[in-house]
């Protein structure tokens, strides 16, 4: 869901339901959809936006063409190592 901002160009929601969390808190796969069409709509390749999750989320925008650039603060969540074992069928070695 999205629609014009009044302290940033434009705003945002995006839920859900069929996951886990019903609401993602900031979509940075969703705006890559979003921006260029407020790109196009708003005659403007730089742009901010804000995701109105209950975290609420900022997002300083850019419509490069076939590109978007997405910036903003994050929080890490979660760290893990992965381990990966090449199969040397594969052409690879261990």
């Amino acid at each position: 869901v999205t629609a014009p901002g009044k302290e940033v160009d434009f705003v945002s929601r995006f839920f859900t339901p069929q996951a886990s969390i019903l609401e993602d808190p900031v979509t940075g796969s969703a705006h890559c959809s979003l921006v260029p069409y407020w790109a196009r709509t708003l005659g403007k390749s730089s742009l901010n936006a804000l995701q109105l999750s209950d975290r609420v989320g900022q997002l300083k925008c850019e419509d490069r063409g076939e590109r978007v650039q997405i910036s903003g603060q994050a929080v890490t969540y979660f760290k893990g190592e992965i381990t990966l074992t090449i199969n040397d069928k594969l052409g690879g070695r261990e």
